[in-house]
C-alpha cells in the first residue's frame, strides 16, 4: 500500500507465519528468508549426518566472530508448501545447537543468503541492547499515551547516543550505548552558573583528548528553555 508493489525479499523469524503462508509469498514472487523451527527428530538426524555431507564456508559481508560456519545445502519438501525450498543446515555460528536456514532462492551462493540473515541479527541484536541499557522493557503502564512516551524517549536516547558516536569516531562508530556511557558520559564534574552561561568543567580523563578532538570544547549554544545562557564545555 505504500510503494504501490510487492517487496522484493523478507527476512524473518521462524515463529511469525506459517508454511502455508510461505507459499503464498513464494507464488507471490517474494523471496523469503527465515527459520525453521527445530525438533528433537531434526536434531537427531543432523548429529548422525556423516562428516563428509558438511563443506565449510567463509562468510565476509558482515564482520563476526564466527566467520567459517559447516553447513549442508538441500532442498526439501514440507506441508501445505508447493515445489522445493532450500535449506541450509548451519553449525560452528555461535550458537549451541544447529540453525535451520529457509528459503526459496533456490541458485544465490549459501554466503550471500546467511550473510543477509545475519544482518537482520545485527538489528536484533541492536533492539537488545535498547532493552538492556535504555530500559525498553519498562513499557508496562496501561495508558497508551506513557506507552508512547517511553519509547519516544528511548527511541531519542538511542539516537543520541549514535550521533555522539559518529561525532567521536576512532572505532566508536560501532560501540554500544553501555561501552559510550562508560568512557565519555559516566564522568565528573563541576557545574558553574554565571549570568551569561552554564560552565560545565570535566575532571581529568583518559578519554578527554577524544571529546577535544571532536571540537566539544569550542560548544557555545545557547539553550532558549534556561533564558539564552549558553553551554560550555571545559575539559581538565
Amino acid at each position: 500500500q505504500r510503494t504501490g508493489r510487492l517487496p522484493e525479499e523478507l527476512i524473518f523469524d521462524s515463529k511469525l507465519t506459517t508454511y502455508k503462508n510461505l507459499n503464498v509469498l513464494n507464488q507471490q514472487g517474494i523471496a523469503f528468508i527465515t527459520l525453521r523451527r527445530r525438533s528433537l527428530k531434526m536434531l537427531r538426524e543432523v548429529h548422525q549426518e556423516p562428516a563428509s555431507a558438511w563443506r565449510r564456508i567463509e562468510l565476509h559481508g558482515v564482520s563476526r566472530i564466527h566467520k567459517t560456519p559447516r553447513i549442508i545445502d538441500r532442498k526439501v519438501t514440507l506441508k501445505d508448501y508447493e515445489g522445493p525450498l532450500r535449506q541450509m543446515i548451519i553449525t560452528d555460528l555461535g550458537h549451541e545447537e544447529p540453525i535451520f536456514l529457509l528459503t526459496n532462492q533456490l541458485t544465490s551462493s549459501p554466503v550471500k543468503l546467511i550473510d543477509r540473515y545475519a544482518q537482520r541479527m545485527i538489528i536484533e541484536n541492536n533492539i537488545q541492547d535498547g532493552i538492556d541499557f535504555f530500559h525498553m522493557d519498562a513499557l508496562s503502564s496501561a495508558v497508551a499515551m506513557k506507552v508512547n512516551l517511553d519509547l519516544q524517549l528511548t527511541l531519542m536516547a538511542s539516537s543520541l547516543y549514535r550521533l555522539l558516536s559518529l561525532r567521536i569516531g576512532n572505532g566508536y562508530q560501532k560501540a554500544k550505548p553501555r561501552h559510550i556511557f562508560r568512557d565519555f558520559v559516566d564522568a565528573t564534574a563541576t557545574l558553574q552558573i554565571t549570568p551569561n552561561e552554564f560552565i560545565v568543567r570535566f575532571q581529568k580523563r583518559a578519554h578527554n583528548p577524544l571529546l577535544v578532538a571532536s571540537n566539544f570544547n569550542n560548544i557555545d549554544i545557547p539553550i532558549p528553555w534556561l533564558g539564552g545562557k549558553k553551554l560550555r564545555f571545559v575539559f581538565g
